[in-house]
């Protein structure tokens, strides 16, 4: 079961990228956003409700279920999707790998979390791997003030979407399930980014196409309601640590696409990042041998 959320979590957001380029165009960016977690909050919420599958939410339960729409339904991805503007995808894909570094401190913070020595060895592994696949990206790009920009922004939404992390622990352990967090988590994230388009001037773009349309479903059904479910799902079973470790293995996911996709060359570098990657994926999961009971003397 955990290796199945864990690969179903790693597939549908490694492809989303193809869904969000479709995107670009005459709709603002703020207005995608909003389309994207507004429908899934149409399509979830009710659907949840008429399935018997809405639990009522323990006291107070709304405030932190607010909150955790807040940090994974909005204010990351109005981040990420603005760090795009200033830096290649590729620099952001490494900057949101950090996120297994983020849960790790902040769940020390905030749970008095251990920090298992092998986590930090799989990180390690995770970044070193992201870096040589983007090593073209990375050492192409002149740094600059709007790249300073970029990396300040893909680093503030990685920090957002790590204290969603701890907010959706925090909700699980109160008894909220995933499926209802998210349901009115994404409802919240989407009223509070209709808020923003609102204060900016942000236009009501209509989908200008047919390959709009169904990118934005590709998004609001697999990538938001099935993504988030199954990531926040593996949050309650293995924890922040080695949930995140999602966000290492989605970029190169993602370049196995761009490769049927767009014609990404694997070059030497790239396929020994990509064992990097995979050595850390081991390392993280790997079931370490039970201590043996040591033998008493006669």
């Amino acid at each position: 079961m955990t290796f199945a959320l864990f690969a179903a979590t790693v597939l549908i957001w490694g492809t989303t990228w193809i869904a969000i380029a479709l995107q670009l165009g005459p709709v603002p960016v703020l207005t995608s956003v909003f389309y994207r977690f507004a429908l899934a909050a149409v399509l979830m919420l009710p659907g949840l409700a008429l399935l018997g599958r809405l639990t009522q939410m323990p006291k107070g339960g709304h405030r932190f279920v607010l909150l955790q729409g807040l940090c994974l339904f909005s204010f990351n991805f109005i981040c990420f999707y603005n760090a795009t503007r200033f830096i290649p995808s590729g620099l952001v894909s490494v900057i949101f790998s950090l996120a297994t570094i983020y849960n790790a401190l902040n769940a020390r913070l905030i749970f008095g979390d251990r920090i298992a020595p092998r986590a930090l060895l799989a990180t390690g592994l995770g970044a070193a791997g992201l870096v040589a696949l983007f090593a073209p990206d990375l050492m192409g790009h002149q740094v600059d003030l709007d790249t300073l920009k970029g990396i300040g922004l893909a680093g503030l939404g990685t920090l957002f979407f790590s204290f969603g992390n701890m907010v959706s622990r925090r909700n699980s352990a109160a008894g909220i399930p995933p499926l209802t967090a998210n349901a009115w988590g994404m409802s919240y994230g989407a009223a509070v980014l209709l808020a923003i388009m609102i204060a900016t001037g942000t236009p009501m773009v209509a989908p200008p196409d047919l390959r709009y349309g169904l990118a934005l479903l590709y998004l609001s059904v697999f990538g938001s309601i099935v993504g988030f479910t199954t990531y926040l799902m593996l949050v309650a079973r293995v924890g922040t640590g080695k949930a995140a470790y999602a966000t290492v293995m989605f970029p190169v996911i993602a370049l196995m696409a761009s490769s049927l996709y767009e014609g990404f060359v694997w070059t030497p570098l790239a396929l020994g990042g990509l064992g990097l990657t995979l050595a850390g994926n081991a390392v993280m999961f790997a079931r370490l041998p039970a201590k043996r009971p040591a033998a008493r003397g006669a």
